[in-house]
């Protein structure tokens, strides 16, 4: 079993202030259409991109890919429920804001791309980066009742019985993580 202080240990909330900076969430959220604390909106980003941070701490995934995934995967929804289409709209927006708010390669804008575009479709195979964005997503599925299934998942990682526990109870008690207020400057 994964224990969970070291996790803590590890954050390097440089990561988010390097990359999910104010200003871009700011650009963001001029565009998003539902409320922002709903049950997409940014309490669920910003527990996707813990979940995302922990997970890649194992995982080897690109942390920036990580981080910015957990923005962007839901930014575009235009409702609640089924919303065919969303990750792509997503994966439109970050293509939007890319030259003047996000600093990644090529490389990672294609992965990012990717893991948006497809988060819903339920893969489970894949570059471990995809991998570790859609089990951080999918970790987070017990806000809206859902049940985190490991047979869903795509990583070991993701699949451990205590980083599962530690998610879902996070999920259920709607955790608005500490830099939601600090850094992202949300109320």
């Amino acid at each position: 079993m994964m224990n969970i202080r070291p996790f803590f240990e590890h954050l390097n909330v440089d990561h988010i202030h390097e990359l999910a900076t104010k200003s871009l969430l700011k650009n963001v959220i001029k565009t998003y259409q539902l409320p922002i604390f709903g049950i997409h909106g940014v309490s669920h980003w910003a527990r996707v991109l813990e979940n995302g941070m922990r997970l890649a701490t194992v995982t080897g995934a690109n942390i920036k890919v990580v981080i910015l995934f957990a923005i962007f995967h839901d930014s575009k929804r235009q409702n609640e429920a089924n919303d065919k289409g969303h990750g792509r709209r997503g994966a439109q927006l970050a293509s939007e804001l890319q030259t003047n708010w996000l600093n990644i390669s090529k490389l990672e804008f294609a992965l990012l791309k990717e893991a948006c575009e497809l988060h819903t479709d339920g893969l489970t195979d894949g570059e471990v980066t995809l991998q570790t964005c859609w089990d951080s997503d999918r970790l987070d599925l017990n806000r809206v009742g859902i049940r985190t299934d490991p047979e869903q998942l795509c990583t070991q990682a993701a699949k451990d019985p205590s980083v599962i526990k530690w998610a879902m109870e996070r999920a259920s008690s709607e955790t608005v993580p500490d830099f939601v207020r600090s850094i992202w400057d949300f109320a």
